[in-house]
């Protein structure tokens, strides 16, 4: 599991969360009294821990099972701490990915050189420009903060309008290809092509799968995992592809921005429903953009003119006719 560049009280109380101890059992935990966790978590970014303390939070991150990992990911996400501070490529991890926080939405992504890569069942070589692809599919707590940024409505299986706080780290679902379309262009990003998203996922040498050749669905979140739901977006650290790009295989069908007919786009990666063979990168599937259902999500790409800044926010004005 990545480890936390510095430590301040509010990784602290996120991780106290993730992994759902009391005060006591964390305190017992990190060898220190409950006020001193307490002090920490209150006093937020100004928190000084010694490098001992540090060192057992590292610890205890890093033994933490996958769920808590993800929903440690999830809370830092959701409380818009810069994940690029938080979040670095494992040891475990066999990619060597460039990651950068985009200035509009604060998501982490993956850069992808410019350059040919084997596309297609039958490995045609394709030219991609570089681009920059969200390291995670658009979770729950991404969507939210568009729709609290833009009014927009929120997806239907909200309960009371709000996100389960344990899905918070799970990618959003129920969106149509208009929604999905709506929170690229709030963020300043865009849908991927088709092209675009296949070579994140396989690489530029024609695997099979983000990870190899090997059918193995012990690596993401697909029928055979037995899984039956969404999982967290950061759960699958052996599945990543050559970039370091997470589920691209499982979990969520991803919309992209290649139409195949009027009103109909692209979908690739298949699902937690769908058997490991219908994820491969190479292999496409389509719906009608009004479709939206619980195994169906997206993930955003930017041009390098994306990743600058810009100088006002427009793109916040209200998305209501989608």
């Amino acid at each position: 599991m990545p480890l936390v560049t510095k430590w301040t009280g509010r990784e602290v109380r996120a991780l106290r969360e993730a992994v759902r101890m009391s005060l006591m059992e964390f305190a017992e935990k990190l060898g220190v009294s409950d006020r001193i966790v307490s002090r920490w978590e209150a006093d937020g970014e100004q928190a000084t821990l010694r490098m001992v303390n540090q060192a057992a939070l590292d610890t205890l991150l890093a033994k933490a099972d996958q769920d808590a990992q993800g929903r440690f990911v999830g809370i830092l996400a959701a409380d818009d701490i810069p994940t690029q501070a938080i979040i670095e490529p494992g040891e475990d991890q066999t990619s060597s990915g460039e990651y950068v926080k985009h200035p509009g939405d604060g998501k982490l992504m993956a850069h992808i050189p410019e350059g040919i890569f084997l596309s297609g069942e039958d490995d045609d070589p394709v030219w991609v420009d570089d681009f920059h692809i969200d390291t995670f599919p658009t979770t729950n707590a991404d969507y939210a903060r568009f729709c609290a940024a833009t009014r927009h409505p929120v997806p239907e299986h909200w309960e009371n309008g709000r996100c389960p706080r344990e899905l918070y780290d799970h990618p959003v679902v129920h969106v149509t290809w208009r929604h999905a379309n709506a929170y690229a262009t709030w963020a300043g990003k865009s849908l991927p092509t088709a092209e675009q998203w296949e070579k994140a996922a396989r690489g530029t040498s024609g695997r099979t799968f983000p990870w190899g050749d090997q059918k193995t669905a012990a690596k993401c979140n697909v029928r055979e995992t037995g899984v039956e739901v969404t999982t967290s977006v950061s759960r699958y650290h052996s599945g990543v592809s050559p970039y370091g790009v997470y589920d691209m295989v499982g979990n969520v069908w991803e919309w992209l921005a290649t139409p195949t007919t009027p009103g109909r786009y692209e979908l690739r990666g298949s699902a937690f429903t769908s058997p490991l063979f219908r994820g491969v990168p190479a292999i496409p599937n389509d719906a009608n953009d009004t479709m939206h259902d619980d195994d169906t999500g997206f993930r955003c790409v930017a041009t390098s003119e994306q990743m600058t800044p810009r100088k006002n926010r427009s793109h916040e004005l209200l998305i209501r006719d989608v």
